[in-house]
């Protein structure tokens, strides 16, 4: 059988992709950012680390009953704006579980303390911090995303990256798996939490399995979108992410070599979220707007 995947690209590289060199508000730096993220990641990583198993169950639900919140979101979420506060005292900050902050610098940090929440209720090892810091406001259609880190939790495996810095896994740089043909891609979806949303997402799923190898459902759009820049997925779509769910991983996507993109021409947005290999995306994106139309 002829399988053209090979190891993933962070084994063995040894320069991360390189963009152009950013300008940075406020004096700041790329690489004093993506540090700052990374601090915070593990942070509350830790926190979340330490309630494992001990964290009371579902607390809250939002916009439906499987839509769930435990009260270890809402305190990882609290200690990321304490400590952001603490280092960063005029920053915005946008978060899942309380909304969005204001700042005065011109950044905001966009933080998911617990991306993964059913998985972490149940115990399966796919959920991470997301902690990412952009330029230009609260709205993803508008941002520039300078810095961010996905820090899986059970695993500890971090993933970093900066504005024209590149991307890394543990601190080895990352570079996209070459494009293969859509029909031998191993490709990473999720799905919405309304009987509306799942309805259609599964008739997508139904008529977009038999165009590639394989689609899988981890249940964290953070840790999804990091597989693609590293190479354990090849592509991933999923409509209705919400700002947190993507900033730091489609940094991650980007400065691995990948494209971010969404339907029609349009950007990536809760429409839709397209991440690939440059030359994989475009073949995804229209099989979608097919199966879609």
């Amino acid at each position: 059988m002829n399988d053209q995947r090979s190891e993933p690209h962070a084994r063995g590289a040894t320069e991360p992709v390189r963009h152009e060199a950013a300008t940075f508000p406020d004096g700041t730096d790329a690489q004093s950012l993506m540090t700052l993220c990374e601090e915070l990641a593990r942070a509350a990583g830790d926190h979340v680390r330490a309630r494992t198993g001990d964290h009371g169950g579902v607390a809250a639900t939002k916009s439906s009953v499987n839509d769930v919140v435990t009260a270890v979101d809402t305190e990882v979420e609290t200690l990321l704006r304490e400590r952001i506060a603490a280092a960063r005292p005029d920053d915005g900050v946008l978060g899942e579980e309380d909304g969005v902050v204001a700042g005065t610098s011109g950044l905001t940090w966009v933080v998911d303390p617990i991306d993964g929440t059913v998985n972490f209720l149940y115990g399966i090892p796919s959920y991470a911090v997301s902690v990412a810091v952009v330029a230009g406001g609260a709205d993803p259609l508008r941002w520039t995303v300078l810095a961010g880190c996905v820090h899986a939790v059970a695993g500890g495996t971090t993933w970093t990256a900066g504005l024209g810095r590149g991307a890394w896994r543990d601190g080895e740089p990352l570079t996209v798996r070459p494009a293969v043909p859509l029909g031998q891609a191993l490709v990473g979806t999720g799905f919405g939490y309304t009987v509306a949303q799942r309805t259609r997402e599964a008739a997508v799923v139904a008529r977009m399995l038999p165009q590639v190898r394989d689609i899988r459902r981890i249940g964290s759009a953070a840790i999804d979108l990091c597989l693609v820049a590293d190479g354990r997925l090849d592509a991933y779509y999923e409509t209705g992410l919400n700002p947190w769910d993507m900033a730091a991983g489609s940094l991650v996507v980007t400065e691995a070599g990948g494209t971010m993109t969404g339907l029609g021409g349009a950007p990536a947005s809760p429409a839709m979220t397209v991440a690939a290999a440059p030359a994989l995306a475009a073949e995804l994106v229209a099989a979608l707007e097919l199966v879609i139309a």
